[in-house]
């Protein structure tokens, strides 16, 4: 059976090593569908509950914002959760973004 985008997302996004981050787009690239980051934010909408936990905290924008922070709650979660694994955010952004970016197109 093949595995949905939402899955196959999923399935990187459990790989994110903690105390690193990627973004919407590398994951989309990742996926052979470069123009899929709206897709991937959707995917990470819809992770919260799964079995086993997708760490969506660690997806972040291109630039490092936490733009997914609305979907948590409350939304602060996602800065606590990544705060608790060693990043610094300031104003709502990873500190040393390139220092802590995973690529899951290179280390997969």
């Amino acid at each position: 059976m093949e595995q949905s985008f939402y899955d196959q997302v999923y399935e990187i996004v459990r790989l994110i090593p903690k105390g690193r981050v990627t973004s919407y787009v590398a994951i989309a690239k990742s996926l052979g569908a470069a123009k899929s980051s709206r897709m991937v934010g959707y995917a990470m909408n819809n992770a919260h509950g799964l079995h086993p936990p997708v760490p969506a905290h660690r997806v972040v924008n291109h630039k490092g914002l936490l733009t997914g922070r609305f979907h948590f709650s409350p939304p602060e979660l996602m800065q606590q959760l990544l705060e608790n694994e060693g990043l610094i955010i300031e104003n709502e952004q990873v500190k040393n973004f390139k220092t802590y970016f995973w690529d899951p197109a290179i280390e997969l």
